[in-house]
């Protein structure tokens, strides 16, 4: 992944010193259980523990040459571990195969970025929930087909994501626990050479759970599964960017990205104002989307094993969890900056002469016996009225005067029918389904 769109901590996870470590501890935790079992000396174990214990730097290079040689990396790594260590590092690796290693590597790496990607969805959490209650009651208009609708409020807006959020967090929990698996099986999966007590304590230190039943790897339903759940939070990521996006039109400029001194929109012209980070995070949640797939060509892997995933893999697990770690703290940071404009939202609720309440004339002239049809007809023929004006007319004065309708409602009836503060009166019961009753 390029450096622009990482961060450190995530970054490291996928580091090459990163993953020869966690195959050491794969293999020095699986030789303890070996000598446990009396299959190798003990002195094999400590041997490689006592090395460890110095604390040694992870020679990438070195064992870059070696891989030339070997185009083997596993056998690489185990080559140049031997070296360091001397003779006792070959009992290392007895019973095992090269997926038992890369696999449970890959699902060490992949629970550790779903910690980090959960605590950056902790974050963004927060951030919604903060500014959702501070606009609770901040009323805008609610658009359906880009087409003012009825009155909402922005803090609604804000509760919609928190949900969608915390549905993620959910799915991802789930994701983690289903990707943490170890599989320490051998050959084809049989433990025909080693046997499963190695692979529950490998487990075990790792914290990981023990595969059920492998073939030569993990299956990869459950990698399908990670990186659909990934897809899936960058589409929820998309879509609190594009409302962003639209708000910050200058037409509409109801919201808005914060800009900084010094800041610049435009190479070419000094007022501009761009939502240039909503975008960002619009092109970044494409390309974690696009990961899902090649994920899902991944499970139908040849009979016992091959490593058509594996390529795959190596650019997937990094690229995907990195970006989507970099969008989540963008996004958290967009929302909590964000300029919130009530004023502005206002002046757009008004804008179309009151078109917004047309439901409410509808629901009220049935509920004083006309028929729904009827009641349909006379208020859209007012309300076209009313757009064809572009809302310099009020509909409640063309309601008004139309005689038809105060042959039902009176004008006080009418006006009464134009009250904002009836569309919020349920906004206190959808904050305590989604933030709960504090």
């Amino acid at each position: 992944m390029i450096p622009r769109y990482s961060r450190p901590a995530m970054t490291v996870i996928w580091s090459a010193e990163t993953r020869y470590r966690i195959w050491f501890e794969i293999e020095a935790h699986a030789t303890d259980a070996l000598a446990d079992l009396g299959v190798v000396p003990r002195e094999a174990a400590e041997a490689l523990w006592r090395w460890w214990a110095t604390k040694p730097a992870i020679d990438v290079a070195a064992i870059d040459v070696i891989e030339a040689v070997t185009k083997h990396d596993v056998i690489a790594f185990l080559t140049w571990v031997t070296e360091q260590v001397g003779p006792e590092a070959r009992f290392m690796h007895q019973g095992m195969t090269s997926s038992d290693v890369l696999d449970t590597c890959l699902a060490v790496q992949l629970r550790d970025a779903a910690d980090l990607l959960l605590a950056d969805l902790d974050a963004l959490l927060m951030v919604l929930e903060r500014r959702a209650r501070e606009h609770k009651l901040t009323p805008t208009i609610g658009r359906s087909h880009g087409i003012h609708a009825e009155p909402v409020t922005f803090g609604l807006k804000l509760a919609y994501a928190h949900a969608e959020f915390a549905r993620a967090k959910a799915r991802l929990i789930a994701a983690r626990a289903d990707i943490a698996t170890c599989a320490i099986s051998g050959a084809v999966g049989t433990f025909a050479n080693i046997d499963p007590a190695v692979e529950a304590h490998v487990a075990a230190k790792l914290g990981l759970t023990p595969e059920p039943v492998s073939t030569q790897v993990i299956p990869r339903d459950r990698h399908a599964m990670f990186f659909a759940t990934l897809g899936v939070i960058a589409g929820s990521v998309e879509r609190l960017a594009t409302e962003v996006r639209h708000l910050q039109r200058t037409e509409v400029l109801e919201a808005e990205e914060y800009f900084s001194p010094g800041q610049k929109g435009s190479s070419a012209m000094p007022h501009k104002r761009n939502p240039v980070l909503t975008e960002n995070l619009t092109g970044l949640a494409r390309m974690v989307r696009g990961y899902v797939t090649p994920a899902l060509e991944n499970v139908a892997l040849w009979h016992e094993r091959d490593i058509s995933h594996s390529s795959v893999e190596r650019y997937i697990g990094p690229d995907a969890t990195i970006t989507l770690d970099f969008a989540l703290a963008r996004l958290t940071g967009v929302i909590d900056k964000l300029l919130v404009y009530p004023e502005r939202m206002q002046r757009n609720l008004d804008r179309m002469g009151g078109l917004v309440h047309s439901q409410r004339v509808l629901l009220a002239l049935t509920q004083a016996g006309v028929t729904r049809e009827d009641a349909y007809r006379l208020v859209q023929r007012n309300a076209m009225r009313v757009w064809d004006s572009d809302g310099t007319l009020s509909l409640a004065e063309l309601l008004k005067a139309d005689p038809e309708v105060t042959a039902a409602l009176t004008p006080e009836q009418i006006e009464a029918e134009f009250d904002l503060g009836y569309h919020l009166k349920h906004v206190d019961t959808v904050f305590k389904r989604v933030f709960g009753a504090a």
